[in-house]
């Protein structure tokens, strides 16, 4: 293809250079680090088990492994400067991180780039037993992984301890419920935020579900699935090794055929993460309408005030922490729609949305992990009733007139309700004029602290 200039101060060669030249689309470097770090990973636990079954030297094993610690370190984070948008099997990055091991452990063993024979080649030992349609999904499947259970997950339990706390901490606050928007019986705000926290807790099931399917890497499935040219046991040994070196439990995947050609590991892990984007929208509405106000609006609670809501009116402050949460839940949503359709992009032995599903998901798990955090620290930590405000919206509820239905019927009720609101009245005005309720048996009926 013709000779290639790459800067004499990288540890990159050729192919990676052919890439950054040949797809200036989007930022620079845009490929998310954490699909880097899986490289690493991966190609460590390949030196391993390469070297365990025979077929290669201890020497290029260590000296691959000491590059890929190095990545991990974050040493080298300027020597991946590719996109996104490449090949949809991600061969360019996977020979990024071939080209940069193999060129730093040169440069570790002494000698310059490219002088004399080269002490590790990328293609023959760096990628020993691999190829891109495998090591790039098992990439994907690492860096998925230890973001849902060391960012996502604890996030979303965070919120949710903290979520369980003050429903039990408001369990006796009586207030009004709303359907449709409208006046509806009582119910306590213990039990409004409970619905919250048990959103969160179906939607952490639902994460964690996933997971297994998650866990299984494509390594050792080479180029279509049918592992040619690797020596025998190697995808169990190098799984092992993965999982050691990650700390996460990692295993082959059972069948290579699927894990190359289909990507629904990631498209079902991301549906629960739109699971729990659904949700945390749900919560952040009603938290930011609860807190509406503060005299013009519902105000049944006060949320922390963290800044100025505005530069123009003074005093105004703004439920800016449900704003972020919303936008971060409007940006999953579409992640999903961006992976479903990567899913979908699986021809004959294997998917090319690789390193945008990849991308989409990563945003996604980080997103929502560090948006449930600053969501709990700067907003749900601080929620406290609006004791006043809740009392007077009870008092002036028509809907605390569903108590009489099992008194005086459904009708009458709905008669005394309608004429109270047509009238600017009371229930209890209206159920003593229309002589179908006394006082006393009005108070003695009519209690909201009863009726949650």
């Amino acid at each position: 293809m013709g000779e290639v200039q790459v800067p004499a101060d990288k540890y990159w060669g050729a192919q990676t250079e052919r890439s950054r030249n040949n797809f200036k689309i989007g930022n620079s470097g845009s490929m998310p680090h954490e699909i880097i770090e899986g490289f690493a990973y991966l190609k460590k636990a390949a030196a391993y088990a390469n070297y365990d079954l025979g077929v290669l030297p201890i020497e290029k094993r260590d000296a691959i492994a000491a590059v890929c610690d190095e990545i991990l370190e974050g040493k080298l984070d300027d020597q991946f400067p590719l996109v996104i948008w490449q090949t949809g099997s991600g061969t360019q990055s996977n020979m990024n991180v071939n080209e940069v091991i193999a060129n730093r452990a040169q440069v570790l063993k002494g000698f310059e780039i490219g002088e004399g024979e080269q002490f590790i080649k990328a293609n023959d030992d760096v990628n020993k037993s691999q190829s891109s349609n495998d090591t790039f999904p098992t990439g994907m499947h690492i860096a998925a992984y230890k973001m849902v259970v060391e960012t996502t997950i604890p996030g979303v339990e965070k919120l949710h301890a903290t979520l369980a706390k003050k429903a039990a901490e408001f369990k006796d606050v009586v207030k009004i419920g709303r359907t449709h928007l409208m006046d509806a019986t009582p119910l306590t705000l213990g039990q409004e935020i409970s619905g919250y926290a048990a959103q969160l807790a179906f939607g952490l099931k639902a994460l964690k579900n996933t997971l297994a399917h998650l866990s299984e890497i494509a390594l050792g499935g080479t180029a279509v699935g049918t592992g040619l040219n690797t020596p025998k046991g190697y995808d169990v040994k190098v799984a092992e090794y993965i999982a050691k070196f990650t700390n996460h439990p990692f295993i082959t995947a059972e069948n290579k055929f699927e894990a190359l050609a289909a990507h629904d590991a990631i498209v079902e892990t991301h549906g629960a993460l739109k699971q729990l984007a659904v949700s945390l929208n749900k919560i952040a509405n009603d938290v930011r309408m609860l807190a509406s106000g503060p005299r013009s609006g519902i105000g049944e609670i006060h949320i922390p005030e963290n800044e100025p809501g505005s530069s123009i009116m003074p005093g105004k402050v703004n439920p800016t922490q449900c704003e972020a949460l919303t936008m971060v839940c409007a940006q999953v949503i579409g992640n999903d729609m961006a992976i479903a359709l990567g899913g979908m992009q699986g021809h004959y032995e294997l998917n090319v949305f690789k390193p945008v599903m990849a991308a989409n998901f990563l945003q996604s798990a980080r997103l929502l992990g560090d948006a449930c955090v600053s969501f709990e620290e700067h907003c749900a930590q601080g929620i406290e009733p609006n004791h006043k405000r809740i009392k007077e919206l009870v008092d002036n509820s028509l809907m605390l007139v569903t108590a009489l239905n099992t008194k005086i019927g459904y009708y009458k009720a709905a008669e005394i309700a309608q004429t109270a609101h047509k009238n600017g009245t009371t229930l209890k005005e209206e159920a003593v004029r229309l002589d179908y309720v006394s006082a006393e048996d009005f108070d003695a009926w009519v209690k909201p602290e009863d009726m949650v």
